[in-house]
C-alpha cells in the first residue's frame, strides 16, 4: 500500500482516526477532551 493510499484510508474511515493517548500512573485518557486533560495534567 502507497503513502497516499494510507493517508486516504485514513481520511475516509473514521475508526482508523489517530487518537491522542495519554497512559497515567491511575489512569488512560483516549482521545483528546480538554477539561479531562486539564484535570489530570
Amino acid at each position: 500500500m502507497s503513502d497516499h493510499d494510507k493517508i486516504k484510508t485514513l481520511a475516509t474511515d473514521g475508526m482508523l482516526v489517530k487518537r491522542p493517548i495519554l497512559v497515567g500512573e491511575d489512569n488512560v485518557l483516549v482521545g483528546f477532551k480538554e477539561k479531562e486533560w486539564e484535570e489530570i495534567l
